[in-house]
């Protein structure tokens, strides 16, 4: 074998992958134009490229396709955050009738741990009226930790977790608000507050889109096994709909659990 330096960056990209954690769907006007508070939150938190994730399972591996054939492998440097998630948006979004949000592609470029806020008064949803980010070092660390990343699996092909939507304003509301307790449990670095806001998160997908993890194409007991871990750890949320990747928070080991690295600005 040859002793030249070689990275696993050279096989899957410079390009970060990211993980959402409470509040995701309040980035889709469709949720955000029936929230009765605006605004309304999600996290995203950027995610070093260490190991290949799966595709379709809820850690935006397809918006990262997409993004890396667009600026060859790497964010460009000499335009703003604002700009590129603008650029990226419309790139994957043309021609579709159910766009990705724009926490996708937020996640991917900016750094750290971000609460992205959506109003349908601005903009119409579709792009945050204020992003607040977290870089400290610290922080990232904890999160990198106590986040523990179980395989599920990827959703079917046929799987469309849109055919039901309860759109509940008061429901919508309570998934906007998780997205805010999260981002507040994060920088207090408090592992209860954590989960619990994960939990919650679970509770309003499972009104608003009851699809999400109840669909005959579904192979797995989704909810039981979510069930499971949210009674034996801090809380615990599925990275997107059909299952992918469940986060389980805890202070202690999760069997079977791997981490990944929080990328900060630097």
């Amino acid at each position: 074998m040859s002793n030249q330096k070689f990275h696993i960056t050279d096989l899957i990209g410079k390009i970060p992958y990211r993980l959402a954690l409470a509040g995701g769907w309040i980035d889709q006007p469709f949720v955000s134009q029936h929230n009765p508070s605006p605004p309304g939150s999600m996290v995203v938190v950027s995610i070093e490229p260490e190991f290949r994730f799966m595709d379709r399972a809820g850690i935006c591996s397809s918006t990262r396709s997409v993004a890396l054939k667009l600026w060859n492998g790497n964010i460009p440097q000499n335009k703003s955050r604002e700009e590129l998630v603008r650029e990226l948006y419309e790139t994957e979004n043309k021609g579709k009738a159910e766009p990705s949000g724009s926490q996708d592609m937020i996640g991917l470029i900016y750094p750290g741990i971000n609460r992205l806020d959506y109003d349908y008064n601005y903009q119409g949803g579709v792009y945050p009226c204020h992003i607040e980010s977290n870089n400290n070092p610290e922080i990232a660390q904890w999160l990198s930790r106590v986040i523990h990343i179980l395989t599920v699996m990827p959703r079917p092909e046929s799987y469309n977790p849109l055919w039901v939507k309860n759109l509940d304003p008061k429901w919508v509301q309570r998934l906007g608000q998780s997205g805010k307790d999260c981002f507040d449990a994060i920088v207090k670095m408090d592992t209860k507050g954590l989960g619990e806001s994960l939990n919650e998160n679970m509770r309003c997908w499972g009104i608003l889109l009851p699809h999400n993890f109840r669909h005959p194409v579904l192979t797995v007991d989704l909810l039981s096994l979510l069930d499971f871990y949210q009674c034996r750890y801090a809380g615990a949320m599925y990275s997107g709909c059909g299952g992918g990747y469940l986060y389980v928070v805890s202070d202690e080991p999760v069997p079977g659990a791997f981490h990944a690295t929080v990328k900060v600005k630097k």
